[in-house]
């Protein structure tokens, strides 16, 4: 014996037109947001360290490097070519430093054997080939 008599009532439904079609809209503009926040989220996270480098280079462009003056030293002199070699030693000292910090170098095997070398036994040969092997 049932607990309740089964009878079948008609199910009547009753279209909105209006709130239909403005569920449909509102559906179709959030899956659309959530989109847009997926793939912009994506974009940051996962593409930072590539385009890290671009926004570096853009850096630089907006902020050119200030020259530092050439003092009035004749070319011949002790000192000027004193001055020469501490400039060149600067200029390879920062190319290093650059080589090192560069996310890009981490999948250059030569690069990496390089920098190794240069960091345990520092010489002219390491360093010419850190800078000629690291970008």
């Amino acid at each position: 014996m049932p607990y309740r008599p089964n009878p079948r009532r008609p199910l009547t439904i009753q279209l909105n037109t209006l709130q239909l079609s403005g569920s449909i809209a509102l559906g179709l503009w959030l899956g659309f947001i959530a989109i847009a926040l997926t793939c912009w989220l994506a974009s940051h996270f996962l593409f930072k360290e590539q385009l890290a480098p671009v926004a570096q280079a853009v850096q630089q462009l907006a902020n050119p490097p200030v020259t530092q003056p050439v003092p009035d030293i004749p070319p011949q002199s002790p000192l000027f070519e004193q001055y020469e070699e501490n400039l060149r030693k600067n200029e390879q000292a920062q190319r290093l430093d650059q080589a090192r910090s560069s996310t890009r170098n981490l999948s250059n095997p030569k690069c990496q054997f390089w920098l190794q070398q240069d960091h345990t036994a520092p010489s002219e040969k390491s360093r010419a080939n850190v800078l000629q092997f690291c970008d």
